[in-house]
């Protein structure tokens, strides 16, 4: 069993937060726990949900390029041309 509990002590944990937090505030209150230790070990991995965007946007988009091609960096657009340039050139 995990941490050295056995079947009988984890049955008596699970009882007691049972009657701590009730049976429809338990669920909420280990999601709740399970998001915070996963946000934990992203910010000790140096991920925010920034960095992790991205990432997926960049899977994704190599996920849905052909093989062969290679995605080429977008070209700046071209600043207009005003009046004044065009009689000077």
């Amino acid at each position: 069993m995990p941490f050295g509990l056995g079947f009988g002590e984890m049955i008596l944990i699970f009882a007691v937060l049972l009657l701590f937090f009730g049976a429809k505030r338990l669920p909420e209150v280990a999601g709740g726990l399970g998001k915070g230790i996963r946000d934990f070990k992203r910010a000790l991995n140096g991920l925010d949900e920034g960095s992790l965007q991205a990432t997926n946007q960049q899977q994704t988009l190599a996920a849905q390029a052909p093989a062969g091609a290679v995605a080429a960096p977008a070209q700046p657009a071209a600043a207009p041309v005003t009046q004044d340039q065009q009689a000077q050139g």
